[in-house]
C-alpha cells in the first residue's frame, strides 16, 4: 500500500535504497513538490560524497515522490533574508552539487515523474542521463520573477541547442516532455506508469558493464569538453591506453572473441 503525502512528508526530506549495485536518491518533500531548500541540498552533498566512496554502487537515480520532480530553489526560504551573502552560499551550495554529481565515479540518471522548474530543470541537465514521464513539463521559469535562471542556464545550454535554451530562459515558457526530448534534455520518454521500470533497466543496463571502464569513460568525457580539438584526441588517446591496459578491457575483449559474458573485476 502506497504511502500518503502526509506520512511521507514526516519521513526524511532525501530517502536512499539500495538494490543490486543501483542506488535511488528519492527527493521527500512532496508538499513543497521537492523544492531544493538548504537541507535538501546539504542532504544531497553527504548522500552522493557517501556514493562516490562506495565501489558497490554502480549507477544512482535521482527521483522524487509527490506530483513534481522539483521546482527549484524554495522561494520562500530564497526570501528569508535580504543579504546577498545569504543567496551567494545558497548558489554556490548548490553548484557545489551539481558539480559533485558530474564529477562522481558512477553514472547518474533523473527520473522525472513531474514539472522541473528552475533549478529543478537544472538538476535534469545536470545529471547524465535522463527518463521523463510523458507528462513531465520543463521550465526555467526564474524570469517570470524578475530573476534570470543563470545557475540553471550553465548545464542547460551544454545540453541543448542554444536557441532553444535561450528561448527558455528568456520566457520562462514550460516544453513539454516530447520537446524535452526533442531538444536533448532527457534520453527518454515514456509513459507515466512504465518511469519506474523503464529507468530500472537504463540503471541495470549500465550497470552490467564495466565500473573502471565507466569511471574513466566519465571522467574523460566531461574533462575533454572544455579542451580544443587537438588536447582533447590526445587526452582521449591517453584515456583510451589507459583503459586498454587494464584487466577489464583484457577480459572484454576475450569473453567477445570467445562468445561468452565478461567476469568484470575492475572497481
Amino acid at each position: 500500500m502506497s504511502a500518503t503525502a502526509d506520512q511521507l512528508a514526516n519521513e526524511a526530506i532525501l530517502l536512499r535504497s539500495d538494490t543490486a549495485g543501483v542506488t535511488t536518491l528519492t527527493l521527500n518533500r512532496p508538499a513543497q513538490y521537492n523544492a531544493l531548500s538548504g537541507a535538501m541540498l546539504d542532504a544531497l552533498q553527504t548522500a552522493l560524497d557517501d556514493i562516490n566512496q562506495d565501489d558497490s554502487v554502480r549507477v544512482v537515480v535521482i527521483a522524487a515522490n509527490g506530483k513534481a520532480f522539483c521546482p527549484g530553489h524554495d522561494l520562500k526560504e530564497m526570501r528569508s533574508s535580504e543579504e546577498r551573502e545569504f543567496h551567494q552560499a545558497l548558489f554556490e551550495k548548490c553548484g557545489k552539487m551539481m558539480l559533485t554529481i558530474n564529477r562522481l565515479q558512477q553514472p547518474v540518471i533523473a527520473r522525472v515523474n513531474g514539472i522541473a522548474t528552475a533549478a529543478g530543470c537544472q538538476l535534469v541537465a545536470n545529471c547524465d542521463l535522463a527518463v521523463a514521464a510523458d507528462e513531465a513539463r520543463f521550465a526555467v521559469s526564474g524570469i517570470n520573477l524578475g530573476l534570470f535562471c543563470s545557475t540553471p542556464a550553465v548545464p542547460l545550454s551544454r545540453n541543448m541547442p542554444r536557441k532553444q535554451a535561450m528561448h527558455m530562459l528568456l520566457t520562462g515558457d514550460f516544453i513539454s516532455a516530447e520537446n524535452a526530448l526533442q531538444y536533448g534534455l532527457v534520453n527518454e520518454v515514456v509513459p507515466a506508469g512504465e518511469l519506474e521500470a523503464a529507468t530500472e533497466a537504463l540503471a541495470r543496463k549500465i550497470a552490467a558493464r564495466s565500473a573502471l571502464a565507466i569511471r574513466l569513460g566519465k571522467e574523460m568525457f566531461y574533462r575533454q569538453l572544455t579542451m580544443d580539438l587537438s588536447d582533447a584526441y590526445a587526452y582521449a588517446a591517453e584515456r583510451m591506453a589507459c583503459n586498454m591496459d587494464s584487466e577489464d578491457a583484457r577480459e572484454g575483449i576475450d569473453a567477445f572473441i570467445e562468445k561468452r559474458k565478461p567476469d568484470w573485476k575492475g572497481r
